[in-house]
């Protein structure tokens, strides 16, 4: 009962794009407590399975996973230093502007740092001129480990699009910035490392791949979720039910109450949108408005109640019930709420050869 995460499928699935990538080094994205599936649950598993590079948003985030990893394990976060926030250790701020270069430059001295380009989002990081005028001084920047920055990287706006223009045109804008440059390269996240060798450099960052999500059509599965039958009840035909009467009996049946809402992060949205919940491989409609701590089901097909019914599993995916609510599989994922009872599963063997080595600046 309650929301499971398979670490097994989460190893599985970072080795399946590494293996895409074999060039390039492979990290994580650990982001929004690795996308609502845990952090410190997930950062071990991947550091077994091989993992050495992971990404946050936030330095709050970098800090709650930083004991949990060996020294050797790199942690950059990607909103670079926050105004006020000196406490880094441990972690590698990613530079967005020259103004982030250069309080950090002073508050930090020579800590390991990252840079970010924009290409074409218009997001974060630095356009052509403002690089320009940091460049010099950025890649002959002398760190505690070495010279220049650990890492210089930029994003792609349309990567889930295979054949959007804007892929080959930010691949050429990225690499007019950064050709002949000694520092290691990043363009890729998980749609990048779909778009082929061109677009990996020295390391990718997967991360709704990892979790089950798309673009990536090969993963496994992550996440699976059962909620809890509170009570069942007869309905007649012509009877409503719910809040706003939103739905009648088309005939004589039965309805099942769940223990899950929007405060659990299944959205309002998918009321009437065709949302179904899974007694084993038989399929139960929502019926009725989901509100904040209860869904309605049409059960009347079951022989038996089952005391769980689904709503994440092999034959319900998260990015199907995304589509259903009109949305994207990361902000279910990242919804999902606190008062599920979590578990985790899978215990991963520590890797068997190490990742491959990025060159030094």
């Amino acid at each position: 009962m309650g929301l499971n995460v398979s670490l097994d499928a989460i190893a599985a699935n970072w080795r399946s794009l590494a293996a895409r990538a074999p060039a390039a080094r492979t990290a994580a994205v650990l982001k929004a407590d690795a996308y609502g599936t845990g952090a410190a649950r997930v950062a071990p598993a991947l550091y077994a399975a091989g993992a050495r590079d992971f990404f946050v948003a936030l330095p709050h985030e970098g800090r709650a996973i930083r004991p949990l990893l060996a020294p050797d394990a790199r942690i950059f976060v990607l909103s670079g230093p926050l105004a006020g926030d000196a406490d880094l250790d441990g972690l590698i701020p990613v530079l967005n502007s020259a103004e982030q270069f250069f309080r950090d430059r002073v508050t930090r001295k020579k800590g390991a740092f990252a840079i970010q380009l924009d290409t074409g989002m218009n997001r974060l990081g630095m356009e052509r001129a403002e690089w320009a005028a940091v460049r010099a001084e950025a890649l002959e920047a002398v760190t505690d480990h070495g010279t220049g920055p650990a890492l210089v990287m930029s994003h792609l706006a349309n990567a889930d699009e295979p054949d959007h223009p804007s892929n080959p045109a930010q691949l050429a804008e990225f690499r007019a910035m950064t050709d002949g440059i000694a520092a290691p390269r990043s363009l890729a996240a998980t749609g990048g490392v779909l778009l082929g060798p061109d677009y990996h450099f020295d390391l990718t960052r997967p991360g709704i791949g990892l979790y089950g999500g798309l673009p990536f059509r090969g993963a496994r599965p992550v996440v699976s979720l059962d909620l809890p039958v509170i009570q069942t009840r007869p309905v007649r035909a012509g009877e409503c039910v719910g809040y706003g009467h939103a739905w009648t009996a088309p005939r004589d049946g039965r309805i099942a109450t769940v223990a899950a809402g929007y405060a659990d992060g299944i959205p309002r949205a998918l009321s009437g949108a065709g949302l179904r919940l899974w007694a084993g491989d038989r399929a139960c409609p929502v019926v009725g408005r989901v509100s904040m701590d209860l869904i309605t089901v049409d059960v009347t097909g079951l022989d038996r109640v089952p005391p769980v019914l689904s709503l994440l599993s092999e034959r319900q995916t998260v990015d199907e019930v995304a589509s259903l609510a009109g949305t994207i599989g990361y902000e279910i994922l990242t919804s999902l709420g606190s008062r599920y009872p979590r578990s985790w599963t899978g215990d991963q063997e520590p890797a068997a050869s190490p990742p491959p080595q990025m060159p030094r600046p």
